[in-house]
């Protein structure tokens, strides 16, 4: 972490937001989008009972990975929103999960973390980083360095001993099935946290590692030649037994990474394969002749066997495909063709529970069917909240992502904002980098950022 200045943090007013049902949205206008979003994020996070001194892992049957990605549901709401009540919650969320190592290889979690685990929470740091999300723990490195941290920690289990490359789906022999598997969702988040590291860093190494994830997914057979995102394939059969299963959080963190590429290199290829799965995507919309254009889940919905995990696959497809818009206009009119009508059916179905504003998971049925969860809130408040993402702050990158110490809420006489460069090195200095690990693709960043000396808790 190279500390380069200290500023005063500006004073931001607080946002003040009236909770709307969901029930009463109406898309055409903000402050309702606003509004009901509130709602629904309250409901989300009723889930979670960490605080701001303590996180605390979900209730069973919710897996440490899906905290990670609440995490980052939570990180859209504060900055389309504006609302930064959970601010704090959230920062204490991500910091008490780095691990020794500050790349969220926590031990207490071995037994149940993977290659994709690992990625969430990662794509969620990264989602801090370009957003100078406030990180005010002075013994830990910025939410840039730790992205880097995590690809490192992910380039460094690039396995060619089958398929000629790609991640295994799992990292412990505690999980033995998935260490014979290699996954869409552990190759694209490495994939996508790459590109997203190119983007905010101009660092080579990133987006030569994103370009050789993307062509080992396409070469092994995992995305065809219509952009469909397949799940993956055994190592043991050298990854020829592609699982023909498609899930809509698979296709959407490759499509936001190839976005990113777009805008990284301004490549047409990046551009048409986003457009390409965007478009293969449409498989994700209308499960009934009566329900044009509404979202489900289709390998798991109509037959009622989606799990918790899958329950809330449709908050990281709205998440990521929203935000590809940014770099890929030319998905807007999917965008508007889609997912507004699948606002308007996912709102309709958050009339249950005592509140009368739970959500539930089958949109195309027009109300609440029965079955509440932490999955299904997610899934909505991204689909709903993500009208708004084009009319927030673009992700920074290079020298405007800075280590920022001060919450919206705390007044600037209370102390200076210590502020860092984000370790966003120059394009053309590689030794000065957070770089990839000592791979074909990179370099061995700093052991400076990887250890905790003094565990402070007490930042505000």
């Amino acid at each position: 972490m190279r500390f380069v200045k200290y500023v005063r943090p500006v004073a931001v007013p607080a946002v003040i937001i009236s909770a709307v049902a969901p029930k009463e949205l109406n898309i055409s206008d903000s402050l309702s989008i606003k509004g009901v979003a509130k709602t629904v994020a309250a409901n989300a996070m009723s889930y979670y009972s960490g605080t701001p001194e303590k996180f605390v892992d979900l209730p069973q049957p919710y897996y440490w990975w899906q905290a990670g990605a609440l995490m980052g549901s939570m990180l859209d709401y504060s900055h389309y929103t504006g609302d930064h009540s959970y601010d704090k919650l959230i920062a204490r969320g991500l910091l008490d999960q780095v691990g020794p190592d500050f790349d969220y290889m926590l031990p207490t979690h071995f037994g149940q973390e993977g290659n994709d685990d690992q990625a969430f929470w990662g794509m969620s740091v990264m989602a801090a980083a370009e957003r100078n999300f406030p990180q005010p723990d002075p013994n830990v490195p910025g939410w840039l360095d730790m992205g880097a941290n995590i690809f490192d920690s992910l380039a460094g289990r690039w396995n060619t001993t089958a398929c000629q490359g790609g991640l295994l789906w799992q990292i412990f022999a505690s999980n033995p099935n998935g260490l014979d598997y290699k996954n869409t969702v552990s190759n694209g988040g490495f994939f996508q946290i790459a590109a997203r590291l190119a983007r905010a860093t101009g660092n080579k190494t990133y987006s030569d590692w994103a370009e050789k994830v993307w062509d080992w997914t396409e070469a092994i057979g995992m995305i065809d030649k219509f952009g469909n995102v397949y799940d993956g394939a055994h190592a043991s059969k050298d990854c020829k037994d592609t699982n023909p299963v498609t899930f809509s959080y698979s296709a959407s963190i490759y499509i936001y990474g190839a976005a990113v590429m777009a805008d990284v290199t301004q490549d047409k290829k990046w551009t048409e394969r986003t457009e390409r799965m965007v478009e293969a995507s449409r498989s994700f919309f209308s499960p009934f002749e009566n329900a044009t254009n509404i979202m489900y889940e289709h390998a798991c919905e109509q037959v009622d066997k989606c799990n918790q995990d899958m329950r809330s696959f449709k908050a990281y497809f709205s998440r990521f495909v929203y935000a590809a818009a940014r770099y890929v206009p030319s998905i807007k009119p999917a965008i508007e063709e889609l997912w507004h009508t699948s606002v308007e059916a996912a709102a309709k179905t958050c009339t249950g529970g005592a509140s009368g504003t739970q959500c539930s998971h089958k949109w195309y049925t027009g109300a609440f069917d029965g079955n509440p969860g932490l999955g299904q809130e997610m899934s909505a408040l991204e689909t709903i909240q993500g009208l708004l993402a084009l009319d927030a702050e673009a992700p920074l990158k290079g020298g405007e992502i800075k280590t920022v110490r001060a919450f919206a809420d705390q007044n600037a006489v209370k102390g200076d904002s210590e502020t860092a460069s984000g370790s966003a090195p120059s394009p053309t200095s590689e030794s000065d980098s957070a770089a990839g690990s000592q791979t074909e693709a990179g370099t061995q960043t700093s052991g400076a950022l990887r250890r905790r000396t003094v565990p402070v808790k007490g930042w505000w």
